[in-house]
């Protein structure tokens, strides 16, 4: 009796670029269209594979979403650890991250903004794992923002990260390429905003 045949089992590389590639292209459609509106059947039409395949690699939408937040959140980290590396004056460095964050959340080619519209979307259970990612980046902002908080510049005391991102993270709602001010201008402008004398 002849046995069954098995589906070709695909290389561990070839599986790890797989994932990847669904977890860039969800982060597109769930940018372009929102996460509700977004179906699983989307994304793996968008990626070449038959609607069931993404399962192969997450257990559900909820958890690709999750996986695009935490990847989106570790790749802004590395860039936020560079810019720190750089060294400079509390000032050079509060400037250059400012500038780096705003590009990550307005560049229209980065899913980071997804943090910002889809937080709700999240259960419970995918939150906390959201939140751990968000924290080591957050860190690099605390530890550049204390100098500046001990010498006055930047009010908020404990809190100044939390007010530094809840007003650079608003500028997603109305900034536009179009209305005359690149991303660098707008940022420029965010610190003098931000940075007393």
């Amino acid at each position: 009796m002849a046995r069954p045949s098995r589906a070709p089992v695909a290389p561990p590389a070839e599986e790890g670029n797989r994932r990847a590639e669904l977890i860039r292209t969800a982060g597109r459609l769930f940018r372009e269209k929102g996460f509700d509106a977004t179906t699983i059947r989307d994304i793996a039409a968008a990626v070449g594979m038959r609607s069931g395949s993404p399962f192969y690699h997450f257990k559900s939408k909820q958890d690709l979403l999750k996986a695009v937040m935490i990847e989106g959140l570790d790749v802004a980290l590395v860039g936020m650890r560079a810019v720190a590396g750089r060294g400079g004056s509390p000032e050079e460095l509060f400037r250059d991250l400012v500038h780096a964050h705003l590009r990550l959340i307005l560049d229209p080619a980065n899913d980071f903004s997804i943090l910002l519209y889809e937080w709700r979307s999240l259960t419970e259970e995918s939150r906390a794992e959201v939140i751990a990612a968000k924290d080591r980046y957050e860190e690099v902002w605390r530890v550049a923002l204390e100098p500046l908080v001990e010498q006055g510049r930047i009010g908020g005391g404990r809190l100044a990260h939390l007010f530094v991102f809840g007003a650079l993270n608003w500028i997603v709602q109305w900034y536009h390429p179009e209305g005359g001010l690149s991303i660098d201008q707008v940022a420029g402008k965010a610190v003098d905003f931000l940075l007393r004398p």
